[in-house]
């Protein structure tokens, strides 16, 4: 079918970016035309939204420039920087230039998200010395500790009231974690919305069970009036939207978590949030990534390989893995580590019907990308069911916890979108025995320290741990030392080595 268009040509100093608008979309093409001489951006093509929901751009295409924006080191003619906004793209700062183009802190301070997802390759873990201050990004520049926090007033005095240090996270996987968040939301929103319905009819309250999944998120109390009482839910948000990332868990989906991460990182802004044809960091460049850029990116990460475990080929490390793995269960860690949820849908839909503004939603756009998670993305992939479903070993329940007051855990000052200091998101166990070092801001570097840091709602198994014989302590370590990253184009998510 035939799209009026209207054809704008920018220059960007010695290249050029030819835009194909289409009326009552966000964006609808982009083609850009570079010279291959002397300094060039990195990224010299960029993807139509459009296009892709035509089936124009196949998933090999998408998968590949989504990873060549992985992997990129964008520079100042990419538009990488953003001399005058802070990064959360919510307030201006004094500009600043060449050698004050990036910091550590407050960034942007990183060229290329393979800079910190590496470990043990593209799109995984990071070392400590990858380590990102969640938070930091909230002030212009961050320079002198004495300077007051621009949201508070209040002089911050030291790194740890300025930002909290967090360890990077791999990505494998992150496909199916996002669709389970989902499938789980839906649940709890059909619990809640019988509760109001019962609730209604009745003319008196009615309190449901929050389960979905074999996890339980507390209860929900639907009001005669339609209202709902959500004093005791538990784990979740009142909004009763499961957020699978950030260590937190308070980013709903990949996407958002993209267009974030390129802001705060790499002062990349996204069309969708910023706007088309703007430049509200005023470094000369408009359209830095544009939508179909951020889905290329977002289906890079959620077709990412399935982490999987490497049993022992030696008889006794063998023998001492099967225990280890019955000692999990028994001292209670897999309560809330729960080997595996089930995922109803092998299909990974973009956008999330849950994003929150300023990231691509339904209806921006008619219709939806979708891939087959078992057909489609790296190997190993998960093998669907019998009735078509997948069972995710990611070793979660995506659920938050008190995690007690250690100072090992409990070590942050700044409270992220309302989450107490001491409440984490269940860690994902797959593949993390190939991403040391441990805990969410990587000061444990053996596995039993970060055992041992645990309390609050798992002082329990933390005593259960404690209690065995130091052999089945260490038959435990070796169970978890099987959660791997498996090397890629492994056709099985189990295999034998060593």
């Amino acid at each position: 079918m035939e799209v009026p268009r209207t054809l704008r040509t920018l220059r960007r100093l010695d290249w050029r970016v030819v835009l194909l608008v289409v009326p009552g979309t966000l964006l609808a093409a982009v083609a850009v035309d570079a010279e291959d001489i002397g300094d060039t951006p990195v990224i010299t093509r960029h993807l139509s939204h459009e296009a892709i929901l035509a089936g124009r751009i196949g998933f090999s295409e998408l998968f590949a420039h989504g990873r060549l924006l992985f992997e990129a080191d964008f520079n100042r003619l990419d538009g990488a920087g953003r001399p005058e906004t802070n990064g959360t793209g919510t307030a201006p700062r004094p500009r600043r230039e060449a050698m004050d183009a990036f910091n550590r802190i407050s960034g942007p301070d990183a060229n290329s998200c393979l800079g910190c997802h590496n470990k043990p390759r593209s799109g995984g873990g990071g070392d400590n010395v990858a380590n990102v201050f969640v938070l930091g990004q909230r002030f212009g520049f961050v320079d002198d500790f004495n300077e007051p926090d621009p949201l508070t007033g209040e002089v911050p005095g030291t790194l740890r009231n300025v930002a909290n240090e967090r360890n990077t996270l791999g990505m494998w996987g992150s496909g199916a974690i996002e669709m389970l968040a989902r499938e789980m939301t839906a649940d709890m929103h059909a619990i809640r919305d019988k509760a109001v319905a019962q609730a209604r009819r009745s003319g008196a309250p009615v309190t449901l069970s929050l389960d979905t999944k074999g996890v339980n998120f507390g209860r929900i109390t639907g009001l005669p009036d339609g209202r709902v009482d959500a004093s005791q839910v538990e784990g979740v948000d009142q909004d009763l939207i499961i957020k699978p990332f950030h260590q937190k868990g308070v980013v709903v989906s990949l996407r958002q978590f993209t267009v974030n991460a390129n802001n705060h990182h790499h002062g990349m802004q996204a069309v969708e949030r910023f706007g088309l044809n703007s430049d509200p960091d005023r470094d000369g460049v408009a359209n830095e990534l544009t939508v179909g850029d951020i889905t290329a990116e977002t289906v890079f990460q959620a077709a990412l390989a399935f982490p999987g475990r490497r049993i022992p080929r030696d008889p006794a490390k063998a023998a001492a893995v099967q225990r280890g793995e019955r000692l999990f269960a028994s001292a209670g860690c897999a309560s809330c580590h729960r080997p595996a949820l089930e995922l109803n849908s092998r299909y990974y839909t973009e956008p999330n019907p849950y994003n929150p503004p300023g990231n691509l939603r339904p209806g921006d756009f008619p219709g939806s990308y979708q891939f087959d998670l078992t057909r489609f993305g790296e190997e190993p992939r998960p093998k669907p069911t019998r009735d078509g479903r997948i069972l995710v070993q990611a070793f979660t329940d995506l659920k938050r916890h008190d995690m007690g007051t250690d100072p090992r855990m409990n070590n942050e000052r700044l409270v992220q979108s309302g989450v107490p200091t001491s409440v984490f998101i269940t860690k994902k166990l797959w593949g993390f025995a190939s991403e040391a070092p441990f805990l969410h801001n990587g000061c444990a570097t053996l596995i039993g320290d970060a055992i041992d840091a645990h309390g609050g709602e798992a002082a329990a198994s933390r005593a259960a741990y404690l209690s065995l014989s130091p052999r089945d302590r260490a038959c435990l370590i070796e169970f978890l030392k099987t959660l791997v990253v498996l090397p890629p184009g492994t056709q099985t998510l189990v295999i034998r080595a060593g």
